[in-house]
């Protein structure tokens, strides 16, 4: 399914390790303006996800029981997850300087728009579904870290991109790599997808073939700063999260002290 058309399932040499598609055309600049004032930008499509977010979280519910029955999602459910999966895409594509189009408010995007993002409608394990909460975990942990190690230099990330009027390769790839990830994780957690996330480094250039490259992202074959990068997100990230638990741990053990005097 390639953002809102529906697929009637598994065909001849499909997977279940097909990994779902987030396809980003790489501009070669960017208007500055409009960088200038992206998350400003972006409010009006923020609030649009807020709503979606919710809707989703219960049709999500709905889908867990009906693919605990049916072995699938039901079509109508299937349709609107991937719809909203893509709609986030497409915003935080924008929000991370992907891209310099407007997203539009739509889960189906016009043709040429340059983020594409594809789920295939397949066969669910049910005891998977039982347990996908729980399985979810591993690959909730990779992409909090590295999405929450991205924004932590955000405001670097943006200046760069400000100044050059665009984002530069290693940048462009890491990010985009996070962003596809993170996809990846929300299409399982959704259950649009029985693949578990992979790939955050990038594909194995020996894996895919040239001949079907469409664009910078399909596939994604990394080079060693776009690694290194992804790998600074990690870190970032785990370090982030460090400081929030202690900091955390510290302001309760000065109420304790303070309730206790």
């Amino acid at each position: 399914m390639a953002d809102g058309q529906w697929s009637p399932g598994r065909v001849a040499g499909d997977a279940d390790e097909f990994q779902p598609v987030v396809d980003i055309v790489e501009p070669s600049r960017q208007r500055r303006l409009t960088v200038l004032l992206r998350l400003l930008l972006l409010i009006p499509q923020f609030v649009v996800l807020f709503f979606l977010y919710i809707a989703a979280v219960v049709t999500v519910i709905v889908g867990w029981f009906a693919a605990l029955v049916l072995g699938r999602l039901p079509q109508p459910v299937f349709r609107f997850l991937s719809g909203y999966l893509g709609y986030h895409v497409r915003v935080s594509a924008s929000e991370m300087l992907l891209i310099d189009r407007y997203p539009p408010f739509a889960l189906t995007p016009p043709p040429g728009y340059p983020v594409r993002t594809e789920v295939r409608a397949t066969d669910l394990n049910r005891l998977a579904v039982l347990f996908r909460l729980f399985l979810m975990i591993p690959a909730a942990i990779v992409q909090s870290l590295a999405v929450t190690g991205w924004f932590v230099l955000g405001f670097l990330w943006w200046l760069i991109t400000l100044v050059l009027g665009r984002m530069p390769r290693p940048l462009f790839e890491a990010t985009a790599a996070t962003l596809r990830y993170q996809t990846r994780f929300y299409a399982y957690a959704m259950m649009l997808t029985p693949a578990y996330p992979k790939g955050l480094f990038g594909d194995d250039d020996l894996s895919v073939l040239r001949a079907r490259t469409r664009s910078g992202t399909e596939p994604l074959v990394m080079g060693g700063a776009g690694k290194a990068l992804v790998v600074l997100f990690l870190v970032l990230g785990l370090l982030g999260g460090i400081g929030s638990s202690t900091t955390t741990w510290s302001d309760d053990g000065d109420d304790h002290r303070m309730s206790g005097q």
